[in-house]
């Protein structure tokens, strides 16, 4: 990996080692590698992997503590439009570097309010992208033709062509790209995939996800602009629209923002919390690559909710339940019940049910962030790769298009289209400003 010009390689130090004579070099152990107390491995500095971040909102505050922690990580740059939040997350960095002497001393990172300047460092291995949905394609993509490998926040992309562009862009680039769908490093929510690929509840023939309502169009009155935030960059491939507080809230209030909640930015909770549990569906369908079959609007008649249809017959549908931000598989044999932290079966065994050897399983991560680092350094795809991410985006998103049309609609998930309805796949796309534009 890249190295910052303050940190010496293992091949240089062993270099200048045996031009010293008569006297003696007291070494850091993160030098050299080996094991810490904990057993886990220190890291020569070639091996760690140097990060840019590009959005440091509180998702993007809290991934700097969560890549940090792994110790394999360092961030060398941050590009962020509202200067208040560079200097929480470049509080927070130096905070950690201090409790945690093993990742050397901290330095000065540079800052960048166009995250194209950062992308032109050759010294950034990879980005970390946490900035609105809106801006993730045009990021994405870019970072991709720079030689930059990609950890971009979930929901993947805004709208369906944006999410394909961002698979060719990888996949064109040979770059490794993690979704940030975190709960496929959770083990609840892998016991219930390997629950259901084994047939522990028989046939599955019913799941009713709650996440909350789709978006709606931008209504929020015009604010002042507070200082120190570059509202035209924080739009970027937007069409204008006046500053709210909703959008990119004040420091002092330590939320999510709700731009989330407007079809211009977001997807609504259809893709913010969608985009966890309809990807926890899929999974445990084994349907990664693929997708629904048809999407059907609530018509307050035979179907009073969103319900998606896959080829095998399985509905899924969109609807309120006990349980919050949360997912219901029911089979021909019983039933798993999940959320984050919390799994209720029928039978109640199968909860703590160990899968044997020679079962089915998937793929196993207790990391999200150390498994896109090891990754990176095998040039191999994570658990949640960009064509998963994109997929699992693809269901929010013609979601919320049969919510808007208010309708039903044939999907094609292998060409990605709409059966003959020009109207909803004139919604796949949206127009980007020239500047941020990408081919879509």
């Amino acid at each position: 990996m890249n190295q910052n010009n303050d940190k010496i390689t293992r091949r240089d130090f062993v270099g200048k080692a045996a031009t010293v004579v008569g006297s003696f070099l007291i070494v850091p152990r993160f030098v050299l590698g080996g094991k810490r107390p904990d057993g886990s491995k220190y890291l020569a500095p070639s091996d760690i992997i140097s990060l840019g971040f590009i959005g440091t909102g509180k998702q993007g505050r809290g991934l700097t503590s969560s890549f940090l922690s792994t110790n394999e990580a360092r961030i060398v740059a941050i590009s962020e439009v509202y200067q208040a939040k560079t200097q929480l997350a470049l509080d927070r960095i130096k905070t950690h570097y201090e409790k945690n002497i093993q990742l050397g001393a901290y330095s000065a990172i540079p800052v960048y309010s166009d995250f194209r300047e950062l992308l032109a460092r050759k010294d950034v291995d990879a980005v970390v992208i946490a900035a609105p949905d809106h801006w993730h394609a045009a990021m994405a993509v870019r970072a991709a033709e720079a030689g930059k490998d990609i950890y971009c926040e979930k929901p993947l992309a805004l709208t369906v062509k944006e999410g394909r562009a961002m698979v060719n862009a990888a996949r064109k680039n040979n770059r490794v790209f993690q979704t940030g769908s975190m709960q496929r490093s959770w083990p609840e929510f892998r016991q219930a995939a390997e629950l259901i690929r084994n047939g522990y509840i028989g046939e599955v023939k019913s799941i009713k996800v709650n996440v909350g309502p789709p978006p709606k169009p931008y209504d929020l009155s015009a604010e002042s602009i507070p200082e120190g935030l570059d509202w035209n960059k924080w739009l970027g491939p937007n069409e204008f629209k006046p500053f709210n507080s909703e959008l990119a809230p004040p420091i002092s209030k330590d939320v999510f923002p709700n731009w989330r909640n407007y079809r211009e930015f977001g997807g609504g909770m259809v893709t913010d919390w969608g985009a966890h549990m309809f990807d926890i569906v899929q999974w445990a369908l084994d349907m990664d690559s693929s997708g629904p079959v048809e999407v059907i609007a609530p018509d307050g008649k035979e179907h009073p909710f969103l319900t998606y249809k896959y080829e095998n017959g399985i509905t899924m549908t969109h609807e309120k339940w006990d349980w919050n931000n949360a997912i219901h598989f029911i089979g021909t044999e019983g039933e798993i019940k999940i959320q984050r932290k919390k799994i209720e079966t029928t039978p109640v065994s199968l909860a703590t049910k160990v899968i044997g050897e020679t079962e089915k399983h998937v793929y196993k991560s207790e990391n999200h962030y150390k498994d896109f680092l090891d990754a990176m350094r095998k040039r191999s795809k994570p658990i949640c790769d960009v064509e998963i991410g994109h997929r699992t985006a693809s269901v929010c998103n013609i979601g919320n298009i049969a919510y808007r049309l208010n309708r039903s609609l044939k999907w094609n998930p292998k060409k990605e289209k709409f059966l003959n309805d020009k109207e909803a796949n004139a919604m796949l796309g949206r127009p980007m400003l020239n500047e941020w534009a990408i081919k879509i």
